[in-house]
């Protein structure tokens, strides 16, 4: 039998496998961009994504195994699976399309959703509410930093 665990985390490793849907003009574009004086720990952004994941996926297991099989975790489980399309889509998408705006809208888009699911979580497991707070702390974060990058870089926004 396939455990829950088992379907978070291959859903969450098939969605991430998404994020690799760059092209190195993508990145190069990106690269040369002017980032904000204060934006020291970039290098460190990856492993905070990373733990932000875990926690979600952490979280999503225990919405799952509180009430199995009933059509409010289906509906719980969607939204957690389109935060995380979402969260992913906001590199591809915005070196795609080269559009700071884009990556702005994209962070909001997934903070709102956030917040939707942490308060619907809550009604569930408070510890898997408490397990979004990293999301929603760090979130508003990187769309700042998005935001700011457009008004260092407006020929790119």
């Amino acid at each position: 039998m396939i455990k829950s665990w088992m379907v978070i985390g291959g859903v969450a490793f098939v969605v991430a496998l998404a994020a690799n849907w760059i092209t190195p003009s993508d990145r190069q574009w990106f690269n040369r961009l002017q980032r904000p004086k204060w934006l020291t720990f970039e290098a460190a952004i990856p492993i905070i994504w990373t733990v932000i994941f875990i926690c979600g996926a952490w979280s999503a297991y225990i919405v799952w195994e509180r009430q199995p099989d009933t059509n409010p975790t289906w509906l719980l489980m969607g939204l957690y699976l389109l935060l995380e399309i979402v969260t992913i889509a906001y590199t591809p998408v915005m070196f795609r399309l080269r559009s700071l705006h884009v990556g702005t809208l994209l962070g909001g888009t997934g903070f709102t959703i956030c917040i939707i699911l942490a308060i619907t979580v809550l009604t569930v497991s408070g510890w898997a509410a408490l397990l979004l707070v990293p999301y929603l702390l760090w979130s508003p974060i990187g769309t700042y930093t998005t935001w700011q990058m457009i008004q260092i870089n407006p020929q790119d926004a």
